[in-house]
């Protein structure tokens, strides 16, 4: 995907050239950089990669930058390099204080010991220069975060370094903590490592604060240096970076050097009919297929979508092709800290030839003889998929190598989409969380706890952060009521306030605070323990555990399943365990209750750990499926053919995606197919199960489809007067319920009030598992429930029993923040409140038509959500047979018409014949 030189962003082109670069560095920082990359002048014609010409003037001159370029392509150094001159300089000129001038954030511990290991090169190489003409400096760097020990804390202390790397948790905890928060006045530099990876959630809504509460201390804001591979609306997520002065966002400069590397991806499967083929044919092809291409290169990564997928696929590696334990690996965050630490030294290495991997391998780690990524499914958004194979061809003007193998229907159509879409420069947006009263509720504590302030300046620091932009007065009196327990029956249950809040008049025992204006709003900290509670409870990464699953009525324990894999559960759903298939009744506390049942599974054991489908990829499935159907009408499967054709899609591919579409529109019609202007839905009667299906082909992503679903089946429960089990997956839903029951299911979804949808979801979540769990998570980062007090612990399973005794008073309670927030989250963050709007906005406005068709089994498109085996094929082996029975059953019909009709329903895309490889 080498990108044409008139892509190239002004900004870039307009960027100083080489010579002007090198003279802003010192003669000793300038000597290094020639010597470590003189070599890159000869294969590019310059001494710097794009995001570097871009990035360091602007550092130089104390600006703020965000820094977007694939990994490997030298952005980290961009970032640091003109820190570290301007550091040299000034401690020859007058010496550096023994105190922190430059933080570098990464979301990740080991990219934090990573980039410490990588900084010490050019921090070597400069001193031994400097040294050699006779000066003797030094520049010092040290990594702290939560396994740093005590002793290295200490040391810290006595010998600050100049250079911090932390995580966002650790940063939060420093600014509280009273020695070193003095080591971080000096800060004048701030590097935020994979901001994208930050920026989409809370762990990012939580640094954004601890910034500007940095920037409170420094007085003034420090320069801000964002990195990222992917990442989209790059002013969005500048904007994130640099928060705001005045009520506007503080300047940012953005070095979009996206194309600055040229990706080899391509999209392929290992045969182009994946239903009729055998399912051990197509792992077998696979398996070949993969080993062959880890045989054609040096290292291989292998990317699969779920834990046990890696295991299962170096299991099969090296039991099918005999490879050695000591030069293939498996890593992910299952695995121990210890193992992933060696798995990643020896990558580093070069000394294993391929590593299977879920996402633990994504972000981070420099891997400089990675020549292949392989993905194995979809990885859900282009952001992702740019992000796993850049993990590839580290060395600099190394091309991308990238692979991706989809394994089935479904599979390959998100695969396809991704791919063209990555081809022509798409990236899926990120969305920042805004306006989290918990986060909110730690940092106004933490402010607190720090000493008595005016309320104006809490405010002034929270507002500054951009997920609070808009944090309105309303707001502030929600937060600060229940900062201050402003509630009854919260004492009884030991939830007590944590901060007082008075105009300038603090309670008996505190001192008057003269330096403010008499009768201006102050808060403080209330408790002695306040600062140890703070320390000790601070962050946003939620604890999870596993319940013990009991069948009801005796005491028989069947085994354990996860939290997020009951997220996915509803009474009536079937999984397995153990071998054993149980239905899902309720949930107390940390026990599950369930019954044997023979019927066939709903969700799948692998189903919690996929990440869901981007909003942003699945508009863009619908417009793919818009134009590939136009294709089809004027010109058939060649015309198809010849517009899926690319250097990104190999030839099985296109035909495998020409005879899905041929199929499904020759069974049931074009309009069975959703488009940016259509919603298919397909009634199907199971009379072997008893049961009436309606199969809602709403390609918009599991977030949204999961609260569309919950509405649609509300009403559908009400309207039918019987059980409605809802099944959902990222290209639809399925709604279920006993076949004596018929609704109109197109005229209901019709009627869905894009006005009352955040009610009627609040309404419709209360009393589920899912909001009970989220109470627990915004409570325990509300410090509601504390999870270590007085050294000790408190169990995720035990913070869980004490959160659904507080949940009941706490929903009694006016606009409790807890409340407030876990609707919130649940509501915009969970289940993509505002894309529902937006879609039954559309249905309202009639813009988006319903198509509506009842069909004896499945359509090609809808075998995917009849078995939710959505992508794990080469593990799910005994959806096979269930998948080629729709398909025989498919084609037995087409059959029958073109018998009727005396037609080929197969013209222009050959005969029914398995396993070709043509």
């Amino acid at each position: 995907m080498d990108r044409p030189e008139a892509e190239v962003p002004e900004r870039l082109a307009a960027a100083a050239d080489d010579v002007d670069v090198l003279e802003l560095l010192d003669p000793a920082v300038r000597d290094w950089w020639i010597d470590r990359f003189g070599a890159y002048v000869s294969e590019n014609g310059g001494f710097f990669t794009p995001p570097q010409r871009g990035a360091i003037p602007l550092v130089h001159e104390g600006d703020n930058a965000l820094v977007c370029a694939p990994t490997g392509s030298g952005k980290t150094l961009a970032s640091f390099i003109a820190i570290i001159n301007e550091l040299f300089r000034r401690e020859r000129a007058g010496g550096l204080e023994n105190a922190v001038y430059c933080l570098y954030v990464s979301p990740l511990k080991a990219l934090a010991n990573d980039v410490q290991r990588n900084l010490a090169d050019p921090l070597d190489g400069i001193r031994e220069r400097l040294e050699a003409r006779g000066e003797s400096t030094e520049v010092r760097q040290a990594t702290r975060h939560g396994d740093t020990d005590d002793a290295a804390r200490r040391r810290m202390l006595d010998e600050t370094p100049h250079v911090l790397n932390t995580t966002p948790e650790t940063l939060a905890i420093l600014l509280n903590s009273p020695k070193f928060r003095e080591k971080l006045r000096t800060v004048e530099y701030v590097v935020v490592d994979e901001i994208h990876a930050l920026a989409a959630n809370k762990r990012g809504t939580h640094l954004s604060v601890s910034l500007e509460r940095l920037a409170d201390l420094t007085d003034g804001s420090p320069t801000r240096i964002g990195c990222s591979a992917t990442v989209e609306p790059l002013d969005t997520v500048a904007d994130f970076l640099v928060g705001r002065e005045g009520g506007e966002p503080r300047d940012c400069e953005v070095v979009d050097a996206r194309f600055a590397r040229e990706f080899d991806l391509q999209v392929d499967c290992p045969v182009d009919d994946l239903v009729a083929t055998p399912g051990d044919v197509v792992r077998d092809r696979f398996y070949d297929q993969l080993h062959d291409l880890i045989d054609s290169h040096t290292n291989t990564l292998v990317f699969t979508n779920t834990r046990s997928g890696a295991e299962r696929v170096l299991q099969a590696l090296r039991e099918r092709y005999d490879y050695d334990d000591e030069r293939s690996a498996c890593h992910h965050g299952s695995l121990s800290a210890e193992r992933r630490a060696a798995v990643e030294a020896a990558l580093k290495r070069g000394d294993l030839d391929v590593v299977t991997t879920s996402t633990s391998l994504e972000l981070g780690i420099d891997m400089p003889h990675v020549d292949l990524v392989v993905q194995v499914g979809s990885p859900k958004s282009v952001a992702a998929l740019l992000q796993r194979v850049g993990r590839a061809g580290h060395q600099v003007g190394q091309v991308v190598e990238g692979r991706v193998v989809a394994l089935d229907r479904d599979d390959l159509v998100e695969c396809a989409v991704m791919g063209r879409k990555a081809d022509a420069g798409f990236v899926d947006r990120v969305f920042v969380p805004e306006n989290a009263f918990d986060v909110a509720a730690q940092h106004v504590y933490g402010m607190a706890i720090n000493g008595v302030r005016p309320e104006r300046e809490v405010r002034a620091t929270l507002r500054r952060a951009y997920p609070y932009r808009t944090f309105d007065d309303d707001d502030f009196e929600t937060l600060f009521r229940y900062l201050t327990a402003d509630y009854e029956g919260l004492a009884e249950r030991n939830v007590y306030a944590k901060i007082w809040r008075d105009r300038n008049d603090p309670p008996e025992g505190e001192h008057h605070h003269s330096d403010f204006d008499v009768g201006e709003p102050l808060i403080g900290k209330r408790g002695r323990l306040a600062r140890m509670i703070y320390l000790t409870n601070v962050g946003t990464i939620p604890d999870s555990f596993a319940c013990d699953v009991f069948v009801r009525g005796g005491d028989e324990w069947v085994g354990q399943l996860d939290e997020d894999y009951l997220d996915t559960l509803d009474p009536g759903d079937v999984f397995v365990i153990g071998g054993e298939r149980f239905e899902f009744q309720y949930r107390r506390g940390s026990k599950v209750y369930v019954d044997r049942t023979a019927a066939r599974p709903t969700v799948p054991s692998w189903y919690s750990e996929r990440l869901p489908l981007s909003a942003d990829l699945a508009r863009e499935i619908l417009a793919f499926q818009r134009d590939l159907l136009a294709r089809l009408d004027s010109g058939g499967p060649p015309a198809a053919r010849d517009w899926l054709r690319s250097d990104v899609l190999s030839e099985r591919a296109v035909r495998a995606l020409t005879r899905l579409y041929n199929q499904q529109v020759a069974f049931a019609g074009p309009e069975s197919v959703s488009t940016p202007t259509r919603i298919a839905i397909e009634e199907v009667r199971d009379r072997e199960a008893y049961r009436r299906r309606y199969y809602v082909h709403s390609v918009h992503g599991r977030r949204c489809n999961d609260g569309l679903s919950r509405l649609l089946a509300a009403k559908c429960a009400s309207e039918a007067t019987a059980n409605v089990t809802v099944a959902v997956a990222d290209n639809g839903f399925v709604l279920s319920m006993p076949l004596n029951r018929r609704l109109d299911v197109a005229g209901l979804l019709r009627g869905l009030d894009p006005d009352d949808v955040r009610d009627d979801l609040r309404a419709a979540l209360r009393g589920t598992d899912l909001r009970k769990r989220y109470f627990r998570i915004d409570a325990t980062r509300s410090l509601m429930i504390l999870k270590r007090y007085k050294g000790t612990e408190k169990s995720a399973a035990r913070q869980q029993v004490e959160s659904e005794t507080l949940l009941s008073l706490a929903d009694d309670l006016d606009e409790f923040a807890v409340i407030e927030e876990t609707d919130r989250e649940l509501l915009e963050d969970k289940l993509h409140v505002e894309g529902i709007e937006r879609v039954l906005a559309g249905i309202q406005a009639g813009e988006v038509e319903i198509s509506e068709r009842t069909v004896e089994t499945p359509t090609p498109r809808a075998f995917g959500l009849a078995t939710l085996a959505a992508t794990d094929t080469v593990l799910a082996e005994d959806e096979d047979a269930a998948i080629r029975n729709f398909h025989e059953r498919v084609l037995d019909e087409l059959g029958e018409r073109a018998e009727r009709h005396d037609v080929d329903p197969f013209d222009g895309d050959g005969s029914r014949e398995t396993g070709s490889d043509r």
